[in-house]
């Protein structure tokens, strides 16, 4: 039998460990004032099957952060293993501060008035913020379901690692 860990040990943490964890790569979008914004983001996931409640982390920093704040919904587009790099850093490497970036995208406001991006997605969720949790750098929305639906049946959902 194994001696337990003793917690005043230091331990070493290897980050690349983490990414062993599979996560979706997902654009993460609200509205504010009659603006979109979004990010990319890949820690969405489901947390209670009926009625269906997702969780998806975001940092604070980011002006989607503020978005849902604010607007307390928030879509999640599913992206597809052949979206561009070019389009994965419109909305994962620049601010919505300094451009807009769904200038030459395609995507339609859902119910809540959040962005459903249509180009290279596989599907879409759109939820209104029922909690949230502090998490230091970063908010953990839990979002209860309002809508989803799939895009296109044919395009396989990008995985983290598939993207790294």
């Amino acid at each position: 039998m194994e001696e337990p860990v003793d917690s005043s040990t230091e331990q070493s943490i290897n980050p690349e460990t983490l990414f062993q964890l599979n996560y979706g790569m997902c654009i993460l979008g609200s509205a504010k004032n009659d603006r979109a914004n979004a990010c990319v983001v890949n820690t969405v996931f489901q947390v209670v099957p009926d009625p269906v409640i997702i969780a998806v982390s975001v940092n604070k920093e980011n002006l989607t952060h503020e978005y849902i704040t604010n607007s307390r919904v928030l879509s999640v587009s599913i992206l597809g293993e052949e979206t561009p790099m070019p389009f994965i850093g419109r909305f994962g490497f620049r601010t919505g501060r300094d451009i807009d970036k769904f200038k030459k995208t395609n995507y339609k406001p859902g119910i809540t008035g959040a962005p459903i991006v249509m180009d290279n997605s596989a599907g879409y969720i759109e939820a209104e913020v029922i909690k949230e949790i502090n998490v230091k750098t970063h908010t953990l929305f839990i979002g209860r379901v309002l809508a989803c639906q799939t895009i296109d049946e044919n395009r396989i959902p990008m995985t983290y690692a598939y993207y790294r």
